[in-house]
């Protein structure tokens, strides 16, 4: 076993190709084996193992920053950067981290966990390097879907702009065919445009142009640009680079080892401003489920490697039940219309997609427009359902306030994996939506509890007219209650325990979404102790039930919050600002303030003390 053997990077540089090869064959089958046990991103991570060990045989991973765009790419670096002896407690509470992550290693120069930053972060790392006059090189590595972000071109841009020197982007393009491109005359011209001779010889030919007249001269480099133009365009994809400034080299196959070497040998000696090297992978390169269903094997949970089936959870997620609701509401209104970000699969709309293909939008990586563009369509009379994960609503926060909570435009932002996501750690967890959507004004926020609620919410919300509507629900299995589909109503709060009698309660424990259950199971630990308070589904986050609430001040001696979000404004300040603190005592049971880190959500939800048995001991101690 090569890999056994590895103490540091630096020993992949003295290793024949034969030994490479054979290296990656057993990185591949160590990440498989972790990811069947562990879940995670198996499928990227697979692809991109030959070029990680090219960069680590060429490039100096301390002195050299190389910077991975999302992370979820870099399973192998993880590995091969001195964290294979703990590589078994990926995505594990107290385990290393499931994307690049500054606190876990010396090798990694930037933290990850969205997509489209790695050129930013790498540029701003190269700027920083000119300005101390240090040396080294500035490598970012980003894929083919993460330049669907907005932010990757802008840092393209300006880096076309700049023109550092030693600064590199690794374009990992999963999706093309390596058999149409990559050939005997591609690999020729590819290592001609990345040689010394031909950089310096076209630089000699601008500069002897120099002399010529100066319409004479924009003719003549015109002309030339136009015949490379021509050369190129006849093998070579995303000419585009070029005219943003960089040098374009590629595509080159992604799993030949010695010619990826070859390139970055080359390119590591250029001085000709950005270089951007197009690499072209298979997505779960050597995993024969993940190379024939690389969307499936993606992110995963644990799986049996080998059915290569994932393990199946018994119920319906809140996903599928958001799914199957918008298919039955666009059956009924061909109005509907569903956008996501990149994210089809993720957030139940594979169904939608296959149904009604024209009135599916997937926009890439770009939360952004995903918002305007919906905004745009409620213009027409189009009713769009935007279905984004709740951490990656945080990048189109500015869209939501001004193009469409200004303007009073009805769509409805479906926010799922909404509180802790668990082992994908705290670039993930949907801790925050609450409090920085609860300040915009003409938005409704909802929380359904069950997926009952979830189906009433989605219906009621097709049909609201006067306003965005977001609706909050949680990742994982849902709770399954008994409730009438019609029972929702805006702006008005549930009582669980309806027998109980609203104005004569002592305690009162007022839940948000999903964390009714665990309001339930701290009450049924308290009525041991003869302690039965007042339980209150929320539902509706904004607008406040407001009359329920301020009755409950009046009457109660104590009211608990139980939130699955951030605390520092959620619910519980909501209600401290109504004026219940003048009367009653409101103690705010939810996520502290610190980014939550990766590990199981029941490890997780105990770590913070968000669990029965613990709340249900603060209780007692404030009673």
């Amino acid at each position: 076993m090569i890999l056994e053997k590895l103490t540091l990077p630096d020993d992949i540089k003295g290793l024949s190709n034969e030994a490479l090869y054979t290296l990656a064959d057993e990185v591949r089958t160590r990440i498989i084996d972790v990811v069947a046990k562990n879940g995670g991103h198996i499928a990227p991570s697979l692809g991109a193992v030959d070029f990680t060990l090219a960069l680590l045989n060429v490039f100096d991973p301390l002195s050299d920053r190389i910077t991975w765009d999302v992370g979820h790419q870099s399973y192998a670096w993880k590995i091969l950067t001195d964290r294979n002896s703990r590589f078994d407690t990926l995505r594990q509470l107290g385990g290393i981290s499931g994307f690049t992550n500054r606190d876990e290693s010396p090798y990694d120069p930037f933290s990850t966990g969205h997509s489209s930053t790695s050129i930013s972060a790498a540029l701003g790392i190269a700027a920083a390097r000119d300005l101390k006059s240090e040396q080294g090189h500035c490598i970012a590595v980003i894929g083919d879907g993460a330049l669907t972000g907005g932010m990757s071109f802008e840092a393209l841009n300006h880096a076309g702009h700049l023109q550092p020197n030693n600064f590199i982007v690794v374009l990992n393009d999963n999706t093309m065919s390596i058999s149409k491109n990559v050939g005997g005359l591609q690999k020729y011209m590819a290592h001609m445009y990345a040689s010394k001779h031909y950089n310096t010889l076209k630089q000699q030919i601008w500069d002897l142009s120099s002399s010529l007249p100066s319409s004479v001269r924009r003719r003549f480099i015109y002309g030339a640009r136009k015949l490379e133009e021509s050369m190129m365009n006849i093998l070579v994809p995303n000419i585009i680079f070029e005219d943003l400034g960089f040098k374009y080299v590629g595509p080159i196959d992604g799993h030949d080892i010695p010619q990826l070497i070859s390139i970055f040998k080359r390119v590591k000696n250029f001085m000709v401003g950005p270089v951007l090297i197009h690499v072209v992978t298979q997505k779960g390169k050597g995993y024969t489920p993940a190379e024939k269903d690389s969307a499936s094997f993606h992110g995963v949970g644990p799986f049996a490697t080998k059915k290569s089936k994932t393990a199946c959870k018994e119920g319906i997620s809140y996903s599928e039940v958001f799914g199957q609701t918008l298919c039955e509401l666009a059956e009924q209104n061909p109005d509907i219309v569903a956008i996501t970000a990149a994210m089809s699969a993720g957030t139940g709309l594979s169904g939608f997609e296959q149904r009604f293909p024209e009135r599916f939008f997937d926009v890439g990586i770009a939360e952004q427009h995903a918002i305007t563009l919906a905004a745009g369509m409620t213009t027409k009379g189009i009713k769009p359902f935007v279905a984004i994960y709740s951490t990656f609503t945080q990048r189109a926060l500015d869209q939501i306030i001004h193009d469409v909570a200004l303007p009073k435009l009805p769509i409805v932002l479906c926010l799922d994996r909404a509180g802790i996501v668990g082992e994908d750690g705290a670039t993930h967890q949907g801790a925050f939506d609450l409090a920085y959507l609860s300040f915009i004004p003409n938005l409704v926020i909802l929380a359904p509890s069950c997926a009952e609620e979830l189906r009433a919410m989605l219906a009621w919300a097709a049909l609201y007219k006067k306003g965005p509507v977001a609706i909050r629900y949680p990742r994982g299995k849902a709770v399954c209650r008994q409730i009438r589909l019609d029972s929702f109503e805006l702006g008005k709060a549930e009582i669980i325990n309806a027998e109980a009698d609203i104005s004569q309660p002592t305690v009162a424990f007022v839940a948000v979404g999903d964390a009714l259950q665990t309001a339930q199971d701290t009450a049924e630990l308290l009525a041991e102790a003869g302690i039965r308070p007042l339980i209150v589904n929320l539902r509706s986050i904004k607008p406040l039930d407001e009359k329920t609430i301020l009755a409950l001040c009046k009457a109660c001696k104590y009211i608990f919050s139980f939130e699955n979000g951030s605390i520092i404004s959620g619910v519980g300040a909501r209600m401290a600002q109504l004026g219940c603190g003048h009367k009653a005592q409101v103690i705010n049971f939810g996520y502290p303030d610190e980014f939550i880190p990766h590990g199981a959500t029941p490890l997780l939800k105990q770590q913070i003390g968000f669990e029965p048995q613990n709340l249900a001991s603060l209780v007692l101690k404030r009673l």
